[in-house]
């Protein structure tokens, strides 16, 4: 019998591309597909198909509290915003503000991050 152990960390030092040509030969070798098996479910109780839910694209980024470091929450709205001095720290200040809206999902928690590293308490929604 092979030792599993071995062979594990031997299959762990393929590259991708090694990796994806040793399944398309054992595929042909075994008669078999890699591909993920769909399962089939019953019908919903009404008869209707379920409509698959979709995936939110865009997100508001809303400063709930400026947390101790005001000053520093206020350096990243503005990189984030370009809105001046005076408009900056009065947002910051009031909490609850929407920094950016409809933001994509990457940006929204880029900004999210930022704020957060800055003392800010956040909230995508």
């Amino acid at each position: 019998m092979a030792d599993l152990n071995k062979l594990v960390e031997e299959l762990g030092k393929l590259s991708v591309v090694e990796a994806a040509e040793l399944v398309s030969k054992l595929e042909e070798a075994w008669g078999v597909t890699a591909a993920a098996p769909v399962a089939v479910g019953a019908a919903p109780a009404g008869g209707a198909a379920a409509a698959p839910a979709e995936e939110k694209t865009e997100f508001d980024v809303i400063i709930k509290d400026a947390g101790p470091k005001k000053i520093e929450v206020i350096k990243v709205l503005r990189q984030l915003t370009n809105v001046g001095l005076a408009d900056a720290k009065q947002q910051v200040e009031a909490g609850n503000t929407k920094v950016l809206e409809g933001a994509t999902k990457e940006a929204a928690n880029d900004a999210k991050a930022k704020l957060e590293a800055a003392g800010a308490v956040v909230e995508l929604a």
